[in-house]
């Protein structure tokens, strides 16, 4: 692997064990991060792999690696293009773990969908095993709750916890169709099983569809029955996991106050992922999708504070410059897994497909992905 650079301790998350239990990133072929012909190694390497390979790129990525990607996107974009892709026989999917996972489920088996990093994974995703899900299955079986509970997942969640959501006539969602997806859920069941992110389950389940505080419950599964009584459990009507992205969560009511009282005109937009304060006081709330097209559809002279990802409101900023745009957050808030992937990585990727050396292949096994598939196919076709 490469050294590890000053941005790289800033940023150390849980990336150094989740790269050690899905395997070695790397070996040793690593491109320095100072070699002056990164972008010309890359660009050669795109172009003498044509149109045998995709790189599609998350908009939480460096502008480094966003410079190359064929299609870029949030998650729902993104898995989208790969189920749409039919001909790439390589998938570079310049996102992380749980993203390239679906794209896995959703191509042809002559299809090859590559991560440039291994390391990059999520700490939401993670937040919610398949076996932790699986006793939260058999509590609520026991209860006699589970034949009236339908699974929702988000799209920030392992294979195995969307092959439980197919198994158990589930769909997956995104911040774009979270709305369009409850209402689906609550036309089968009483109940919807949310994972594994509190704060977009309760933003949607309140704010959208009309629902009250008290009807959602937070099941902790550290906890014998989640933390829950029988009776809590019977009277709610969302059962929220107890999961949250660590990037989202860091913006508070607060921070929105001082940016209002500093800057009275500034309007506000933030991620579904907030807590639920952050998005009440916020001015307009959406996913990464629509914070883009909100700000840069917006008048010229427009200020915006943006509570997202640290790279994309970069990027906002830079393609918007007859705007003000801010960051929400008074610190350096990258996400710093998906922020892993970097040009030696996608470099180190590339050139090994051309000399015929597949790396950092991501791939379900048939069982996870039969499920995994009937939950993702049914949320593209919501």
């Amino acid at each position: 692997m490469s050294s590890t650079s000053l941005q790289d301790l800033l940023l150390l998350g849980r990336g150094s064990d989740l790269a050690s239990e899905r395997g070695v990133s790397c070996t040793g072929e690593l491109p320095d991060a100072s070699d002056p012909d990164l972008v010309a190694r890359a660009t050669a390497a795109k172009a003498a792999l044509g149109s045998r390979a995709l790189i599609l790129g998350h908009h939480y990525q460096r502008d480094e690696v966003i410079a190359f990607a064929d299609i870029t996107g949030d998650s729902f974009k993104l898995a989208q293009a790969a189920a749409a892709q039919s001909t790439a026989e390589y998938i570079i999917f310049c996102g992380v773990h749980f993203m390239a996972e679906s794209a896995d489920i959703l191509t042809g088996s002559h299809q090859k969908v590559i991560l440039p990093d291994l390391a990059a994974g999520c700490s939401m995703a993670d937040m919610a095993t398949a076996s932790q899900v699986q006793q939260c299955w058999n509590d609520l079986e026991k209860l006699g709750f589970a034949k009236v509970t339908v699974p929702v997942t988000y799209m920030n969640s392992s294979a195995a916890i969307k092959s439980f959501t197919g198994e158990h006539g589930g769909t997956i969602c995104t911040s774009s169709n979270a709305e369009k997806t409850l209402r689906w859920a609550f036309e089968k069941a009483e109940k919807v099983l949310f994972l594994p992110d509190q704060h977009l389950g309760r933003n949607t389940a309140v704010i959208d569809l009309g629902l009250s505080l008290e009807d959602c419950v937070v099941w902790n599964p550290w906890k014998p029955q989640g933390g829950l009584t029988e009776d809590e459990i019977r009277n709610a009507k969302v059962i929220l996991w107890r999961g949250h992205c660590s990037v989202h969560g860091r913006f508070t009511a607060q921070s929105i106050a001082e940016f209002k009282e500093r800057i009275p005109e500034v309007q506000v937009i933030v991620h579904p992922e907030c807590q639920h304060e952050v998005v009440t006081a916020a001015d307009v709330v959406g996913s990464t999708e629509k914070i883009i097209k909100t700000v840069s559809e917006s008048a010229p002279g427009s200020q915006w504070a943006v509570g997202t990802e640290l790279n994309l409101v970069s990027r906002l900023a830079a393609q918007n410059p007859d705007k003000k745009v801010y960051f929400l957050d008074r610190t350096v808030c990258y996400c710093s897994t998906m922020n892993r992937i970097d040009l030696p990585h996608l470099v180190w990727a590339l050139e090994s497909l051309v000399a015929g050396k597949v790396v950092n292949q991501i791939s379900v096994d048939p069982e996870t992905a039969r499920y995994s598939k009937l939950a993702l196919e049914q949320m593209l076709a919501l």
